[in-house]
């Protein structure tokens, strides 16, 4: 029975690193279209 609650966080801080992640990567996101030249731009000229 103790295995049960130390699943539970591990679950809990995994989900918890999702939620950080993705809302940090929302972000950088927006701030990249914000950017007058994106990182594609500069990749596609020859």
């Amino acid at each position: 029975m103790k295995r049960k609650p130390d699943l539970l966080w591990v679950l809990v801080i995994i989900f918890g690193l999702g939620v950080v992640t993705t809302g940090y990567t929302q972000s950088f996101w927006e701030r990249q279209s914000d950017a007058p030249a994106s990182l594609n731009d500069v990749q596609q000229q020859p």
